[in-house]
């Protein structure tokens, strides 16, 4: 018999688990733009290279807000 609806997409990944990993690949964008600045410090690029730096900082701080407000709402809240 041929099924009219499609079974749902499977998700492996929890939200935290997401989280968790999109930080990981913002501290690893963060390491290659410092070595980048730190390899040719005098190249025209490097201010651009600051700016993403910036920018990917302003990111992995979001991530991280965002992953410790995932954490606290899978805590159990103490009843007094």
């Amino acid at each position: 018999m041929l099924k009219i609806v499609p079974d749902p997409p499977h998700h492996p990944h929890s939200l935290e688990d997401t989280l968790i990993q999109a930080t990981e690949y913002a501290l690893c964008a963060l390491t290659v733009a410092h070595q980048a600045v730190h390899a040719q410090p005098r190249s025209p690029a490097t201010i651009l290279m600051m700016a993403s730096i910036h920018e990917v900082e302003s990111l992995r701080v979001l991530l991280e807000s965002a992953l410790i407000q995932v954490q606290m709402s899978a805590q159990p809240q103490a009843l007094h």
